[in-house]
């Protein structure tokens, strides 16, 4: 069992919101208990945004048990009623996040039999905001979430599972059914990266410099994502099209095998570059003369196809599956080279910035 931040922050969320109701006398401690359950967000910026959600959806709550308290008395099926009229004020005001806790203060106010109701409902709202609000307090200050980390990590990681998938594939050296298998979780594990991603884009930076470092820093992330995905899109191209890639003539083979590893290697250089492992002027990619260009590349490609067109039947040899994995080759070629020039340029402003925790994380 893997008990995560948010998990003991839910924990130490309950127990400060019992202590501080009990810290101000407030009769039933247990609702500022519930609300603390309701109000812990996976981010600063969300736990804000559930504060100001939650407090006008309390709100409305609180008025229409009331009202209705008043009106009504507390007759069970004035209850239901007012909790129908409170649902759909909420979602007619798109604060659908707060409607269970909204309704959890209609019951809790509504509830009571005595005189004084006024004063009782009042206690029983402040009660609830008390929860919301040591939800929010232990979110900034209880181990504070790092996203950016995560987010590196989990890109790194998936990464170097991909190259190795695709070292593998690409020399027919893998077996199906576990390639297969393979490539399902990490898409899995990519559309959790894209969900890290967005809550990192959601920290906030309040001083002016680091808001420029945050800005960069999401464009790199964000096109080190995309290349990823390319660089999975290969994979599973060269999945696909195993039997086709095993009946290629040799020398386009090697030709193939030869430039993925290049953009593989390069695509961990990258990473390293990005850590400061690597100096950010170092582009032998681009520099050394036994590394091809593209126009290189697809030149010799079409001279050894032709030549395999001629010495083969059509039946042997067909170099229609052999453009899709081209294709695929090239665009991960591209965005590598870009995801080169923004992380070149991002450590040309802010090589002070390097984060020591990501180069820790690295290894």
């Amino acid at each position: 069992m893997k008990f995560g931040a948010r998990i003991l922050k839910t924990g130490v969320a309950i127990v400060f919101a019992l202590f501080l109701a009990e810290l101000f006398n407030l009769p039933s401690p247990v609702f500022a208990g519930i609300a603390a359950i309701f109000a812990i967000q996976p981010s600063i910026y969300r736990s804000y945004l559930t504060i100001l959600e939650q407090i006008q959806g309390n709100l409305i709550g609180a008025v229409v048990a009331v009202v209705f308290g008043l009106l009504f008395g507390h007759h069970l099926v004035a209850i239901g009623i007012a909790a129908i009229l409170v649902i759909g004020i909420t979602m007619k005001l798109n604060l659908e996040k707060s409607l269970t806790l909204a309704l959890v203060t209609v019951v809790a106010i509504m509830e009571f039999q005595g005189d004084d109701f006024l004063t009782f409902a009042l206690i029983r709202f402040t009660t609830v905001m008390v929860g919301v609000f040591a939800s929010f307090v232990v979110n900034f200050v209880f181990l504070p979430p790092r996203y950016e980390i995560k987010l590196f990590t989990s890109i790194n990681s998936m990464q170097d599972d991909i190259i190795r998938w695709t070292r593998l594939a690409v020399r027919q050296a893998s077996e199906h059914t576990s390639t297969k298998t393979a490539l399902t979780k990490l898409k899995s594990r990519l559309a959790q990266i894209d969900v890290l991603y967005d809550l990192y884009k959601e920290e906030r930076r309040y001083l002016k410099n680091q808001k420029y470092v945050k800005a960069r820093k999401l464009v790199v992330y964000r096109q080190m994502i995309t290349t990823s995905k390319k660089s999975l899109e290969l994979l599973q191209r060269l999945h696909k099209h195993e039997n086709e890639l095993s009946n290629l003539p040799e020398p386009i083979l090697i030709l193939i095998q030869e430039r993925v590893d290049l953009l593989l290697t390069y695509h961990e250089q990258l990473l390293l570059k990005f850590t400061g492992k690597l100096r950010a002027d170092h582009s032998t990619w681009v520099r050394h003369e036994e590394h091809l260009q593209r126009t290189e590349v697809m030149d010799l490609f079409i001279e050894q196809i032709t030549i395999a067109k001629e010495s083969e039947s059509e039946e042997e040899f067909s170099s229609y599956h052999l453009l899709y994995i081209l294709s695929r080759i090239l665009d991960y070629e591209e965005n590598l080279e870009h995801l080169d020039k923004l992380i070149i340029s991002y450590r040309s402003y802010h090589g002070e910035e390097a984060n020591m925790d990501l180069e820790t994380e690295f290894y």
